[in-house]
């Protein structure tokens, strides 16, 4: 150990980087963790120092290090992709969904903007945020409906012992008061089993409540309403890719060709897809 404190002694805050670079490509990231931060502390100011600290901490699974890195970092620049993206991915394993999509969008739009390609990493990771972030409210309304269901259910049984008491009370002969406190138990059961069929119906649609990735845009992430193809074959939302064409540039933003508006064609097939479905599961347009 003593010998490696010795190693990086004299070394510049650059070069304790590319040092933390190599190891972090060795998949030694403690080691690389330590080089960033004598990097750090050497100088202070440079952002870069701090988000790749961050992935650091995010390969080791330190969400809460990770935000703190990438807060650091964005203080410092407030326009870095990598700030907003790790900070994102953090903040969806710590359950914040909504602040998460939220640096996870801020990063695509500043990768667009400043023509960095992520590929689709940026896009996927926005994917599972909103996935998980569905997946928690749908898990809560599930909840709410296991509960209305108990109450209905309850009800209907206490509805049932007051028309027992009141038949017993109304009525001397026996063999009536049986017959009517039959009938009103069958009345119930049957209200009891049509309600169940009911909530069973409605679960049973839930456990397919899914957005295929495929019809929803590539930019805002969002169920397609208006999709247009580009003459590469990607289907893009018309408002998302023409606001992409005009504030950051003529280029396809996945396939990086050139791509001006006039190229656009609406996508009628994934339109009829997209009404489709939507007319099967209004549910989606929550989604």
């Amino acid at each position: 150990m003593s010998k490696h404190m010795y190693s990086t002694a004299n070394l510049t805050d650059k070069e304790l980087k590319e040092q933390g670079n190599r190891l972090f490509s060795l998949r030694r990231f403690e080691d690389a963790m330590n080089c960033y931060t004598k990097a750090i502390i050497k100088n202070p100011s440079v952002a870069t120092y701090f988000t790749n600290r961050a992935l650091c901490q995010l390969k080791m699974k330190r969400w809460e290090a990770t935000c703190q890195d990438c807060r650091r970092a964005l203080d410092i620049d407030s326009n870095q992709v990598k700030g907003h993206f790790f900070l994102g991915q953090a903040l969806v394993e710590l359950d914040c969904y909504d602040e998460a999509i939220k640096h996870l969008h801020r990063a695509s739009d500043l990768a667009r903007e400043q023509k960095l390609n992520f590929g689709d990493d940026i896009a996927a990771q926005i994917r599972i945020a909103r996935k998980k972030r569905w997946n928690v409210q749908e898990e809560k309304r599930i909840s709410q409906e296991i509960e209305l269901q108990t109450y209905l259910n309850r009800l209907i049984n206490e509805d049932l012992h007051r028309r027992i008491e009141s038949i017993k009370l109304d009525n001397i002969n026996e063999e009536d008061t049986n017959s009517k406190i039959t009938k009103a138990e069958e009345e119930c059961n049957n209200y009891s089993s049509e309600l169940n069929n009911l909530f069973s119906k409605i679960d049973e649609r839930r456990r397919k409540r899914d957005v295929p990735d495929y019809l929803c845009g590539k930019i805002s992430f969002e169920i397609l309403n208006e999709p247009v193809i580009t003459p590469s074959g990607i289907t893009y939302e018309r408002k998302d890719i023409e606001e992409h064409l005009e504030r950051v540039g003529h280029f396809d933003p996945v396939t990086r060709v050139k791509l001006t508006a006039d190229q656009l064609i609406p996508n009628f097939t994934m339109k009829e897809v997209v009404d489709a479905f939507l007319q099967e599961n209004e549910w989606a347009l929550d989604y």
